[in-house]
This record gives structure tokens, C-alpha cells and sequence, in this order.
């Protein structure tokens, strides 16, 4: 049986979602981000259990189609932007359509209709969390945070950054209230 677990986009949410299916004693095939594959189903009494046992961690139990295409669609996104090392070999639409079997046009309506924004702007979103991420670690330079996450060139993230924050990279860079987004709030 597979479950979909909404705002589970980082390794301690992996870790806590897994303690709370041993402590019911559910046996885990495997765990991923915003995934659990069991090797049996549920029973009524459990569901219940299990989705306030989520609740109280900040997690959601995702139950309908559409919410579990969402939140798979932006699974695939952080863990591209966030946990990949190698770059994309191709275009977002095609990766998403590919991983989700689906038609493109068909995820972004739904992701559009039900998210208010598009796929695009949460990808871009991600993106720019991602480069203050690394602006605010200062390991990178700015053109090989520009290669990390996959622009053209430092003008391209310098214009993409200043459009999402108001603020340049560098401005961004050197303000002492420089402040992150949680990924599950984006």
C-alpha cells in the first residue's frame, strides 16, 4: 500500500514519519519524500491513528488523487533543487511528465488550478530559496552557485533572484536579517 504525506521534504521529515509508522508497528517497505510504500494495507482503526499521529508532527495524510499528484509534483521539485547533485538532462515538463506518467499540460492545470501559481514559479521559487541557501553558507561563489542550480550564466539567477526577493545576490548577501523560507511553506 502506498501513502502520500504531505510537507515531508527533508531527510529529519523522512526520520520522524518512519518513527511514527514503527511505533505503530507498520511494516515499511520503503520511504521517501512525501512517498510510504507498506507491505499491507491499513485497517479502519489504523487511518485514523496514523493521520493524527502525522498531524501532531505537522504532517498531512494525503487521501484524494489530486492532493497526492500535487504533492508529488512538488516532491520531484525540491529533491531536484535540494538533494540532486547531477543536473537535469532534460527540460522540467518532460522530467515531471516522465516521473509522474503523465501528459505535462495535464499536471500543470491541476498544479495551477489547485496551488494558485505555476509550476514554473514554484520551480523558480525553490530555486531562489535554494541560492540564498548557499549565498548565506558564502562556499560559492555566485557564478558557481549560478552553475548549482543550473543557469545560464550569473545574470540570468542575479535577474530571477532580484525579481522573487526585491533584493540583488549581493544585497541580499550582506543584509543582516537575511531570512529563508521553510521549503514545505513555498
Amino acid at each position: 500500500m502506498k501513502l502520500y504525506i504531505k510537507n515531508m521534504v527533508c531527510g529529519r521529515c523522512e526520520t520522524a514519519v518512519k518513527l511514527a509508522l514503527e511505533k505503530m508497528e507498520l511494516p515499511i517497505i520503503s520511504l521517501k519524500l512525501g512517498e510510504v510504500e507498506l507491505s499491507r494495507e491499513l485497517t479502519e482503526n489504523e487511518i485514523p491513528t496514523l493521520r493524527n499521529n502525522l498531524e501532531i508532527l505537522g504532517f498531512e495524510l494525503l487521501e484524494n488523487k489530486i492532493s497526492q499528484t500535487i504533492e508529488q509534483i512538488k516532491n520531484l521539485i525540491v529533491e531536484l533543487v535540494h538533494y540532486q547533485k547531477d543536473q537535469l538532462k532534460v527540460n522540467l515538463s518532460t522530467y515531471l511528465s516522465e516521473s509522474l506518467n503523465q501528459d505535462y499540460s495535464t499536471l500543470s492545470k491541476l498544479f495551477s488550478d489547485n496551488e494558485g501559481v505555476t509550476i514554473e514559479h514554484y520551480f523558480i521559487a525553490q530555486k531562489i530559496e535554494k541560492a540564498k541557501e548557499l549565498l548565506i553558507y558564502d562556499q560559492l561563489t555566485l557564478s558557481e552557485i549560478a552553475i548549482a542550480l543550473n543557469y545560464s550564466n550569473v545574470a540570468h539567477l542575479s535577474n530571477q533572484f532580484k525579481k522573487v526577493t526585491g533584493f540583488t545576490p549581493t544585497h541580499f548577501k550582506k543584509m543582516k536579517d537575511n531570512t529563508r523560507k521553510q521549503i514545505d511553506s513555498l
